[in-house]
């Protein structure tokens, strides 16, 4: 064989072994994270995930590729990034709120959906029941029972009082089913609930303002990423015009007088196994969904001391820490 020819077969032959090998690599799946708050406002959260992952055997950029969305409070963007995210071949969206997942389910219904905190999935309609969900939705949920909580505490920290407050997103899909909920809580208690709609932080000023001038004694606010990205802000009104509040984990740190909820971390993380299982074969509506059993309650001393609003015992024995 003359050496031209032979040097041209070996160049061929390897061309054809490494087209071969690019052809025999195993795909990396593609996940998508979407959230409609900020990326800095759920960070601990992001940490839990990715730990989820790891622990699963899953590295980033190694064995597993997942794109990053945050519409930054602003709804309107959710939908653009959906879309984004299925056009990358986001085989799997991990998200959180109703919002967001409605965006999903619009831009792709037949891609699965892993849930790590949204709203009551039967109330929603998403699911059939918890343990068989059916459908493209499945993983971690907040169920409707459990939005009496905040204003069971604000209850004991105002005994006497008539009217709460609630801060809605005038965009949350929900917001119709919630209301009956959130009625029926008030009628436990023997209380009135003024549910002020806003769509971002510019109207929290006014909606504040308004609960003032109904009488409101007390307030709260839907698990929602437009308030979880803003609990600086809603803290600041609240002892500006005096009123107990009560909120997620993050609102102690933010200046809140009472955080109530799930382990929000410890959710992000759980839901990395709904990920995997998914990834593994299982059809995401025959994973029963979960609901979380790790509730924490947070009290902020000094935040109390400057509303001269005394604790009950009641609380302070229930609090897994209390912030001086």
């Amino acid at each position: 064989m003359k050496r031209r020819a032979f040097f041209t077969l070996i160049a061929g032959a390897a061309a054809v072994w490494s087209s071969r090998a690019r052809t025999q690599q195993p795909t990396v799946p593609t996940i998508g994270w979407l959230y409609l708050g900020t990326e800095f406002s759920i960070r601990t959260v992001l940490e839990g995930f990715r730990s989820g992952l790891a622990d699963l055997g899953y590295t980033e950029g190694k064995n597993i590729r997942v794109l990053y969305r945050f519409a930054d409070g602003n709804v309107d963007r959710l939908s653009a990034l959906a879309g984004e995210l299925v056009s990358l071949s986001a085989t799997i969206v991990v998200t959180s709120h109703t919002t967001a997942i409605r965006a999903v389910h619009d831009a792709a219904p037949n891609v699965p959906i892993v849930s790590w905190g949204a709203g009551d999935p039967i109330m929603m309609g998403w699911a059939q029941s918890l343990a068989r969900p059916g459908g493209m939705i499945t993983g971690l949920f907040i169920l409707s029972s459990n939005i009496i909580k905040p204003f069971e505490v604000l209850k004991e920290l105002r005994p006497q009082a008539n009217t709460f407050g609630f801060l809605m997103n005038a965009s949350n899909p929900g917001k119709t089913r919630y209301e009956s909920v959130i009625e029926d809580a008030a009628r436990a208690l023997g209380v009135k609930v003024e549910i002020i709609e806003v769509k971002g932080p510019s109207e929290f000023a006014d909606a504040f303002s308004r609960m003032r001038s109904v009488g409101v004694e007390g307030v709260t606010y839907s698990p929602d990423p437009v308030f979880g990205s803003n609990l600086a802000a809603i803290a600041e009104l609240a002892r500006l015009h005096k009123f107990p509040s009560v909120g997620d984990p993050g609102f102690i740190s933010a200046g809140g007088l009472i955080a109530l909820g799930p382990n929000y971390v410890g959710m992000a993380k759980r839901s990395a196994s709904f990920v995997d299982q998914i990834l593994k074969g299982t059809a995401p509506g025959d994973l029963p969904a979960e609901q979380p059993t790790d509730f924490k309650l947070f009290v902020s001393l000094k935040t109390a001391k400057e509303l001269g609003i005394t604790i009950p015992a009641t609380i302070f024995a229930r609090a897994d820490e209390v912030f001086e």
